[in-house]
């Protein structure tokens, strides 16, 4: 019996499933059978794969399948499903009950991405040396242990932005669905549930999944007005709110969600949490005049990137894992060291990606390359190879006035050891998010918590 599906179907099917190595194949399977069209315009089938049902779980039954999939994902393509000794109600049942997430189609640039879902999760005691190569991590796999967790996530967060202004809502969704990781609510859970775990709670509470999807939304309407701040007309690749929506509803659409998010955690009825994270919008706030106040001025501390870096960063992700031990009820001491855990890393993350604007295409980016230099707003490398430079001076100072001075500014950031000094610093802020994390107990949650720090700085290794 077949049954052809819309295109708009299939890629959530082949999104959400959770790609692993089945075993014997005893449970009902359907099979995918997808067609193309070539540069001639013929069409015809090209492949097809098994996906299997074990246990309450979905995947393919072989890596060629695996491999099948991250190929036409994206691809516009006709798609037919065949499903054997099963009835028109069973396959729409079978169909439905595929919502296991994990991966967005950004996590499937290539095969490598689904091979590491089962990968164990491994990392060091210390960072500062050069990251292993051949374990690298993919966030996929660092989120298996809260996938279910996310996928709640997803389903919630449209209802919790609500749908009282179509306009503001589009807007919001526009960047919920434009290839964002989640990765700040993914730390929420798995700090959750590792001090749970330690309180001898059973499960997350309500609490704990309410105050992932403040986060999201919080994080969400600073991007919406970073861009409009910076004037980028690129995110994740594709156009900003304000390039599509124009400024106004821009501005409204990040107001709108700060504003959702404040009435949500009003309701938690927490007042340590609602300090915490009220605290985290005021220091957006901070971030931001802090940056625009010093522009193109060479004499910024090193110290000032950092109190820069955490107002913008940090903070928000300090505060969401503190949050998520209080939730969990275990003591202050824990939940201090769930604090620095998330200020470490956000300021490990933030380093890192001031390094890849000098390291990185604008293809790689999603976003012009040296976007920052050119604005003077002086980052880590910059400050660095300052120290070494007394040209770079100059060029700053002239603002980049003359043809070609920016190429030349690079060029004497990577001179002059920018690259090099801010990977240290990196890698020490990835050192002390790793030792934060020593007093959780051992365990699937504290490897994906240390994974993470690895996966971050493993982008500049």
């Amino acid at each position: 019996m077949d049954l052809t599906l819309s295109w708009t179907r299939i890629p959530k099917l082949i999104r959400d499933c959770q790609f692993q190595e089945m075993g014997s194949l005893t449970a009902s399977s359907l099979q995918l059978c997808w067609g193309g069209v070539d540069n001639r315009g013929m069409s015809g089938r090209v492949s097809s794969a098994n996906v299997v049902s074990q246990n309450g779980k979905w995947g393919c039954s072989s890596n060629s399948s695996k491999n099948g999939f991250a190929s036409m994902y994206g691809q516009r393509k006709n798609v037919c499903c065949k499903f054997s000794s099963v009835d028109m109600d069973r396959a729409d049942s079978i169909l439905n009950s595929v919502v296991i997430p994990t991966p967005t189609p950004t996590d499937f640039a290539d095969s490598d991405e689904l091979q590491d879902l089962n990968k164990p999760t491994v990392a060091s005691s210390t960072l500062t040396g050069k990251l292993d190569s051949g374990n690298r991590m993919s966030l996929s796999s660092l989120m298996t242990a809260v996938v279910d967790d996310l996928q709640i996530l997803n389903n919630n967060l449209q209802a919790v932005v609500g749908a009282e202004n179509p306009m503001l809502t589009s807007a919001a969704e526009q960047i919920f669905s434009a290839g964002g990781k989640r990765m700040r609510p993914a730390l929420v859970f798995l700090v959750s549930r590792a001090t749970a775990q330690m309180a001898g709670l059973k499960d997350v509470t309500p609490q704990h999944r309410r105050l992932a999807e403040i986060i999201e939304m919080i994080h969400t309407a600073s991007l919406i007005h970073d861009d409009v701040l910076d004037e980028s007309d690129v995110r994740r690749g594709k156009k900003t709110i304000h390039q599509l929506y124009g400024t106004r509803v821009a501005v409204l659409a990040g107001d709108f969600l700060f504003a959702q998010s404040s009435w949500y955690l009003a309701n938690l009825e927490n007042l340590e949490v609602i300090k915490l994270i009220s605290q985290v919008i005021k220091d957006f706030a901070n971030g931001e005049i802090k940056q625009a106040s010093s522009l193109f001025d060479c004499d910024i501390s090193l110290q000032d990137y950092l109190d820069k870096s955490f107002y913008k960063t940090a903070s928000l992700i300090a505060a969401s894992t503190r949050s998520a031990a209080i939730f969990s009820g275990v003591n202050s001491s824990v939940c201090d060291q769930m604090y620095n855990y998330g200020m470490n890393l956000g300021l490990a993350f933030q380093v890192v990606d001031d390094i890849l604007d000098f390291t990185q295409s604008t293809a790689q980016l999603g976003k012009p390359a040296a976007s920052d230099l050119v604005k003077g707003n002086l980052t880590a490398p910059v400050l660095f190879a300052l120290e070494q430079e007394p040209k770079l001076r100059e060029i700053i100072d002239s603002e980049f006035t003359e043809e070609g001075s920016l190429d030349i500014a690079i060029d004497l950031v990577h001179r002059g050891g920018g690259i090099e000094r801010s990977q240290s610093l990196a890698k020490q802020k990835g050192d002390l998010a790793i030792k934060n994390l020593q007093c959780l107990p051992s365990g699937a949650m504290r490897s994906s918590l240390e994974g993470m720090i690895k996966y971050v700085l493993q982008r500049i290794d």
